[in-house]
């Protein structure tokens, strides 16, 4: 069986990193605060929201929500994001995608101060993860993705990395954060040849294509490392990730590691968004 990464010790170790700093700040005069943008009621945003609001809670974050009704104008959206650019007490901001199809989403995203975008989904934010330059933040759930593999001391360096998924929200930003470790990267999706051999010959296996149970025990070897960043239902309704479970367990031997959903890397993506506030937050009070 190999070694299970499971997302609770990662988020214990951060929040134990954040308390400092919140205090910190604190005896600066300052709250970190989130706003949370969110148009309609999507019940996977409601559920994200309650969990934010509850991490946010315990670390001394406070949140701010900003509703608009899922029939809302672009201008209401677009002003609403003015507002959090321009309060000074409001430092990150997460905005739930998929926004309603009537929707400019990029024009609403790119409109976010890079400096408070802190779940990466602006051109802004975006530039720097791929050029180490400027403002912003990196998409949260890649960011955790590296979280994870520090906290279990997982080498990043001169190793090979396999990454199944090209989506700006989590494909490419996290091979561009690989990258910035050294590793070196194979950016996997649907027109690669043979994506099962591209996927054995790594050290480290990301998936991140919304594929329930799409990779089997052919996708995998012994030893290696597996984040499985997928979150999808099967036709019974039980949670799962991209990799067949049980399958790529058989595969990864005792020398392996993978990451279980649920209880791996979904809960992780909140704590470094709540991380990302605290960095804000310190980036503007003096």
């Amino acid at each position: 069986m190999p070694k299970l990464l499971l997302g609770k010790p990662v988020i214990d170790a951060i929040a134990t990193e954040l308390s400092p700093r919140v205090a910190a700040l604190a005896e600066r005069g300052a709250v970190p605060t989130l706003a949370i943008v969110r148009v309609g009621e999507r019940p996977d945003d409601m559920s994200y929201e309650r969990t934010a609001l509850k991490r946010a809670e315990s670390l001394g974050i406070a949140v701010r929500r900003v509703t608009l009704p899922a029939d809302a104008s672009q201008t209401q959206l677009m002003n609403a994001i003015a507002q959090v650019n321009d309060d000074e007490s409001i430092h990150g901001c997460l905005m739930f995608r998929p926004l309603p199809s009537h929707l400019d989403e990029q024009a609403a995203c790119d409109a976010l101060d890079s400096r408070k975008d802190v779940d990466g989904a602006g051109l802004g934010s975006l530039a720097r993860v791929f050029s180490g330059r400027g403002n912003g933040f990196a998409p949260c759930t890649a960011a955790a993705c590296l979280e994870v593999l520090d906290h279990y001391g997982i080498e990043v360096a001169g190793k090979r990395a396999a990454v199944v998924g090209r989506s700006l929200v989590i494909g490419r930003p996290v091979a561009m954060l690989l990258m910035e470790r050294h590793a070196t990267v194979t950016l996997c999706h649907s027109r690669t040849d043979d994506v099962a051999a591209a996927m054995r010959d790594a050290d480290i296996v990301v998936l991140a294509t919304g594929r329930a149970r799409a990779y089997g025990a052919k996708c995998f070897r012994p030893g290696q490392t597996v984040l499985d960043v997928g979150i999808n239902f099967d036709a019974a309704g039980v949670m799962c990730g991209d990799a067949d479970f049980d399958a790529a367990c058989d595969a990864l031997g005792d020398e392996g590691a993978i990451t279980p959903v649920p209880r791996g890397i979904g809960g992780v993506t909140t704590s470094v968004l709540m991380k990302h506030v605290v960095e804000a937050a310190e980036g503007v009070v003096e």
